[in-house]
């Protein structure tokens, strides 16, 4: 093997690149600004993946690999990144996807949130929700609230995650930091106990069961302030995802819970930018006004999007308006634009009718 694992890592943070992929038959290949590349080295071998996979993976999450056929960790790599691995099978081979986990915390304005997202972060109790596409920054845009939370309350700071991303030290906050599979065998079961650990904030690395979507609906009533994550686009498909997740004869019941907990609903994707020179943060932020909720309460979600339209004092954005902000400052190209917008032929005639139209 012509390459060790550590040199890929250096190299790894050297480029900036966002993910490294180990798999035979192929070069280790980087993803540098959504694109992969490979390295001009020859393909690796069975021999060579396995040797790389075991390298950076305990026993204990080896023995895991062989039993389940996959297993996800954190890795510290020297003083210079953390790397949220999967070491996988695949093929009767060994794999590897590690994703890089920015050192350095992001105020909201560098991730592009506007200064009325802050205000969020001193409600006393309620529902946040960061949504989008894997690998669209989600969990960036929650270590950097949970650090300000930190920097400037008094309170205690309770995150479950699988694995852990960002590691916080206390500051005005005491940081509580419990990982899946290590400290507690799930998400659900972390947050039942979240409850008797008197916490203000609880974050929730990912929301992907009807437990724990109902167990986060419950805190966030019982005055916690709960932020997570979904896979979900747009604010109205977030609400209707929750719902959905539940059974029919209780969908109605977490309407009403879901329109007097939620507080807002901040959607987003990464794109690449105009110039090739990284990506760009897009953004979809809904409020939970009065109208929004009753909204919620009455299941016309549907109409969420227009009375988000007419909201901009409040802080609301469409992800549609947002494109065309970012389009007509020349930061990302009008095809970006078309592929990535909820409304393509809607934001097509008004970009032809504003005159910057196909400039591409």
């Amino acid at each position: 093997m012509s390459v060790k694992m550590s040199e890929l890592l250096d190299l790894c943070v050297d480029e900036g690149a966002s993910d490294l992929h180990i798999r035979v038959g192929i070069a280790p290949s980087f993803r540098i600004h959504g694109d992969m590349k490979p390295l001009d080295t020859p393909p690796l071998t069975p021999d060579d993946a396995e040797v790389m996979v075991k390298s950076i993976t305990s026993e204990e999450n080896m023995e895991r690999l062989r039993r389940e056929g996959s297993v996800d960790f954190g890795l510290a790599f020297k003083d210079r990144a953390r790397f949220r691995v999967s070491a996988f099978h695949e093929r009767g081979n060994m794999g590897l996807v590690l994703r890089q986990i920015p050192s350095k915390l992001l105020t909201l304005e560098q991730i592009g949130l506007p200064p009325s997202i802050k205000d969020l972060l001193y409600k006393p109790r309620g529902l946040i929700l960061v949504t989008g596409p894997t690998g669209s920054g989600k969990s960036t845009t929650l270590a950097s609230m949970i650090n300000i939370i930190n920097e400037e309350r008094l309170a205690h700071i309770l995150t479950v995650e699988d694995p852990i991303e960002y590691y916080h030290v206390h500051k005005k906050c005491v940081v509580t930091q419990r990982e899946v599979g290590v400290d507690v065998p799930h998400f659900a079961e972390a947050l039942r106990r979240a409850l008797r650990q008197d916490p203000d904030v609880i974050l929730l690395g990912e929301m992907r069961d009807l437990e724990t979507i109902a167990a986060a609906i419950s805190a966030a009533e019982t005055g916690h302030l709960v932020m997570g994550t979904l896979h979900t686009t747009g604010a109205a498909a977030t609400v209707d995802r929750m719902v959905d997740a539940f059974p029919a004869n209780q969908q109605e019941q977490i309407r009403t819970q879901l329109a007097s907990s939620l507080q807002a609903v901040i959607s987003q994707l990464l794109l690449p930018k105009k110039d090739g020179k990284g990506r760009v943060a897009t953004f979809e932020i809904m409020i939970a006004t009065p109208p929004v909720r009753a909204l919620i309460r009455d299941n016309k979600t549907f109409q969420i999007t227009t009375v988000m339209q007419t909201s901009a004092q409040q802080g609301m954005v469409t992800m549609d308006a947002h494109l065309m902000g970012l389009f007509q400052k020349g930061l990302i190209s009008y095809e970006e634009v078309i592929t990535s917008a909820q409304d393509p032929a809607s934001i097509d005639k008004k970009l032809k009718a504003g005159g910057s139209g196909t400039s591409r």
